[in-house]
This record gives structure tokens, sequence and C-alpha cells, in this order.
């Protein structure tokens, strides 16, 4: 027999063997993945402390994509919102697309094509929903991201249904809109990548 059918041979027999035992189960070199500890949901478990459901996220972690607002929800954060914030996202057609979806979606409602005079408008559900082009109304990004975070007078925040991406994505499609009823060309989309 030569050497290399006598290391075979003897692999063979090495696997054969060494996996077997008197229950015929084999042997486990990780038992921890073969027979995994279960938990039942809301039980008490040692590993949890002092008998919380579950294991909290790390302290002072973020989830990911999140990105902190440092405006309050007050006139003040709304001027320095206003005054300061620029949209971070690029403005591509993709993002124009989802903002108007989303747009018709949650906005239009109301606001319509930015005319403010949505159905619930038109059908006296809600009065007093300005237009983006009235007098003396000069939004900018910041402001509508704030409104849109934060909500104002009559509307509400849409912070828990969009976002923050989405919201910026809807940001585009109002100063599009704004841009449009004062008759403001808008500049090129950006190369998407």
């Amino acid at each position: 027999m030569n050497k290399f059918n006598f290391i075979l041979l003897a692999m063979f027999a090495f696997t054969i063997f060494s996996c077997a035992d008197e229950d015929g189960k084999g042997a486990q070199y990780f038992p921890n993945m073969m027979y995994s500890d279960a938990y039942e949901t809301y039980g008490e478990y040692e590993i949890f402390y002092e008998g919380q459901e579950a294991k909290l996220p790390v302290e002072g972690s973020i989830s990911r994509g999140w990105m902190p607002y440092e405006y309050e929800d007050n006139l003040d954060g709304y001027d320095a919102a206003k005054a300061e914030l620029r949209n971070p996202i690029a403005y591509t057609e993709d993002n124009m697309q989802k903002g108007t979806e989303l747009f018709n979606i949650y906005c239009a409602v109301c606001h319509g094509a930015g005319d403010g005079k949505g159905i619930l408008v038109k059908n006296e559900k809600i009065l007093g929903v300005p237009a983006f082009d009235d007098q003396g109304r000069a939004i900018t990004e910041g402001s509508v991201y704030h409104v849109t975070k934060y909500g104002l007078n009559t509307m509400g925040s849409y912070a828990s249904q969009l976002s923050q991406k989405e919201m910026w994505q809807v940001n585009m499609y109002v100063m599009k809109l704004k841009g449009d009823l004062d008759g403001v060309e808008q500049p090129p989309f950006e190369n998407e990548q």
C-alpha cells in the first residue's frame, strides 16, 4: 500500500470512528450551536439586567443613518433652522421623484400642488392652509424641514411617518413647487452615482 492510500484510509477511519459514541449522536464540537438556549417572549431570565424583558442598546449608541437635529421645537428653533439649515441630500432625479410620491401621499391632501387648495381645503374640512407662494411667506429648506419634523399650527409632525431622508426628499419637492409658483427656474439635476 503506498503512502497516499494509507493516509486516505487513515483519514476515512478517523472520520468514521471519531464522530461515533455510544448514543450514535457523534461528537459535538460546538454543542451550544446544536442546542441553543431558547428564550420565551416576556420570560424572566438571569441574562437580562434587573428583570427587564430584552437587552437595551448600549448607552450613547445611535441608529444607523440617524442624524442629530439640533433645532428645538419653538419659535427660536424655527427661526434658526430657517436661516441656517440646508438640504444635505443630492439634488437628483431619483430623490425628486421619491419626494413627489411622498408629497402626494402625505401633503397634497391639504396643500394641493403647493397652492394650499388640497381636497380637504376644497371640501372645507380644513381652513387656512397657506400656499407656498403667499405674500410675506418666505419659506426656506430649513423652515420646511423644521415644520415637517415638529409640525406648526394645525399641521402635525410627520417625523413618525417619514424618515429623515424622506423628509428631505419631500422638502426638495416643496422647494420645487415654490419655485414653480414663483416662476423661478430650477437648477439641473446632479449626476447620479
